[in-house]
């Protein structure tokens, strides 16, 4: 028989579940960046991360996707987070990028 001590319990965490079809996400995210949240940041701000709540409009940014979504999520934990990297069109690329210098 196992003592005390050796026994871990395990908590299954919440899941966090999409009240939104993808499109509807997509644009409630896009509305509240271009209306609520880009005339503030823009300016200085280029490529940094903004996590926002589609429901409340609230928002963190930082440097890194990580730590701006535990901000958010540490004030509101049932967020629908949207993500947008500020002056890009994507918070990510893949594939190859062009080599080419820009003139």
């Amino acid at each position: 028989m196992k003592e005390a001590q050796d026994v871990i319990k395990i908590h299954p965490m919440a899941v966090r579940q999409p009240r939104y079809s993808k499109e509807e996400f997509a644009q409630r995210g896009n509305e509240i960046y271009e209306t609520q949240v880009r005339p503030q940041l823009e300016v200085g701000n280029r490529g940094k991360i903004v996590a926002i709540d589609i429901e409340t409009g609230d928002f963190e940014v930082a440097d890194e996707l990580l730590v701006a979504s535990k901000r958010l999520s540490a004030r509101l934990p049932d967020a629908q987070t949207w993500f947008i990297r500020i002056g890009h069109p994507a918070v990510d690329h893949f594939g190859a990028r062009s080599l080419r210098m820009k003139q």
